[in-house]
C-alpha cells in the first residue's frame, strides 16, 4: 500500500494489553473518540489503529504488516516511560523494520506525563463525587500500575507533587498497585494517620483490568472516601495521544519518500 500525497501517515497505538475483555473495549473506545476529535486538531481522516503487546490481538507486527509500507507513526499507549516504551516495543519495531524495510516508522513519547493527563483525573474525580472546589480540605492518593524501574516511578512521584501545587490539593501522596511501595491502600493508611479527614484515590490507569479492580477495593476497604475510575476513553487522553502524534512528526508533515526511519 502506498501513499503518493500523503499528508497524515497512520497511526498505530500499542497498548500493554490483557485478558479482561474490558480493557481492549476500553482502548477500542479511546481511540474511536480519537478519530472523532481527530479534525479539532488538523488531522481529519487520521488513520488510527490499535496494537497489543501481549493477552489480546492483533500485535503490532500484523498491523504493521497489514500497513504495507510508507510512512507510519507508532505511539505506545502507556502512561509512562519505562520498560516497555523504552525495551520492548522498540525491539519489536526494530525486527519489524528489518521484515519490513519499506515501512518508515516514525517512534512518539508515552501519553504521559502530560497536563492533559492531570485534567482527565480530575474529571475521573468529579465523576466519583469529588468536590473539586474542596481540594484543599481533600488528600489524594495518585495510584499508579508501578514499575520496576525507579525512574518511572519517579515520575509518578515528581506528577503527585506537581499536582499538589497546581491544584491545591491538601496532600497528593503516590501509590504504586505493583513493583514498588507504598501500595494505594497503604498511602491512604499513612494520610489518614496523618490527620487527612477526607482522602480519596485517583486512578492512573488506563483501562479497567487486575489493576483498577485491586485499587478500588483496597483502598475503599483502607478508609478512602472515593475511587477514581480508570481515564478510559476520556476526551482529554485522546487529546494527549493525538498531541503525541503530531509531537512523533516534528510538528510537519511526514513525506512518503526519500526520509530516514527514526525509531527513536
Amino acid at each position: 500500500m502506498r501513499y503518493p500525497h500523503l499528508t497524515h501517515p497512520p497511526l498505530v497505538a500499542i497498548a500493554h494489553g490483557s485478558r479482561d475483555p474490558r480493557a481492549g473495549a476500553t482502548i477500542t473506545e479511546l481511540l474511536g473518540v480519537a478519530r472523532e476529535r481527530a479534525a479539532g486538531h488538523g488531522l481529519a481522516g487520521l488513520d488510527i489503529r490499535a496494537a497489543f503487546l501481549d493477552h489480546a490481538p492483533p500485535a503490532p507486527v500484523q498491523v504493521l504488516t497489514a500497513l504495507g509500507d510508507g510512512p507510519v507513526v507508532v505511539l505506545p499507549l502507556l502512561l509512562t516511560a519505562a520498560y516497555h516504551s523504552g525495551t520492548d516495543i522498540p525491539g519489536l519495531l526494530t525486527e519489524a523494520q528489518a521484515a519490513l524495510p519499506a515501512l518508515r516508522i516514525r517512534y512518539g513519547a508515552p501519553l504521559g506525563p502530560h497536563p492533559g493527563l492531570l485534567r482527565a483525573l480530575e474529571q475521573r474525580l468529579a465523576a466519583a463525587g469529588v468536590d473539586l472546589a474542596q481540594a484543599g480540605r481533600t488528600a489524594v492518593v495518585l495510584a499508579s500500575a508501578g514499575s520496576s524501574h525507579p525512574a518511572a516511578n519517579a515520575v509518578i512521584s515528581r506528577l503527585a507533587a506537581d499536582w499538589q501545587a497546581s491544584r491545591g490539593w491538601q496532600a497528593v501522596r503516590p501509590g504504586y498497585a505493583s513493583a514498588a511501595s507504598p501500595t494505594p491502600e497503604q498511602a491512604v493508611a499513612g494520610l489518614i494517620r496523618g490527620g487527612a479527614r477526607r482522602v480519596v484515590v485517583a486512578s492512573y490507569l488506563l483501562a479497567p483490568g487486575q489493576f483498577a479492580d485491586r485499587v478500588r477495593e483496597r483502598s475503599l476497604a483502607a478508609g478512602a472516601a472515593a475511587v477514581s475510575g480508570p481515564l478510559g476513553a476520556a476526551p482529554e487522553v485522546a487529546d494527549v495521544l493525538l498531541s503525541r502524534y503530531r509531537e512523533a512528526l516534528g510538528g510537519g508533515v511526514c513525506q512518503p519518500a526519500g526520509r530516514k526511519v527514526s525509531v527513536r
